[in-house]
């Protein structure tokens, strides 16, 4: 398997293990499945972007309560807006949602992903 290097604001880095599909579910039931994402043992934060969340069928809407600001991701179902996921705003502009986490990954050596043929295929 081939390590990558990423650039964060500390300088570039070779924290990358491997690269696959992930599936998230949110606190709410919403989930998602994003392809192509980097997988680091070591990261303590995860980044999802608009596209991901998008792609996925669910909407995003801005909302202010008060002197705070929301994001909020849902899905429409009849005509009905269901929230399922409220996004808190940092100071530095960044929505943020806790989750519960539940680790589990594979990673797959690439030198071994050949296809093969089974005995009964000949």
């Amino acid at each position: 398997m081939q390590k990558a290097s990423v650039s964060t604001i500390s300088g570039s880095t070779k924290i990358i293990k491997g690269s696959g599909r992930a599936n998230i579910l949110l606190l709410r039931r919403a989930k998602f499945q994003i392809n192509d994402v980097l997988y680091s043992a070591k990261s303590q934060r995860n980044l999802l972007s608009f596209k991901d969340i998008c792609h996925n069928g669910y909407h995003i809407e801005t909302i202010s309560e008060g002197n705070d600001e929301y994001l909020q991701i849902m899905t429409i179902i009849q005509g009905n807006k269901i929230i399922v996921g409220k996004l808190s705003t940092l100071s530095s502009g960044l929505y943020y949602m806790k989750i519960s986490t539940i680790e589990a990954h594979a990673i797959v050596n690439q030198n071994f992903t050949d296809d093969f043929i089974i005995w009964h295929d000949w």
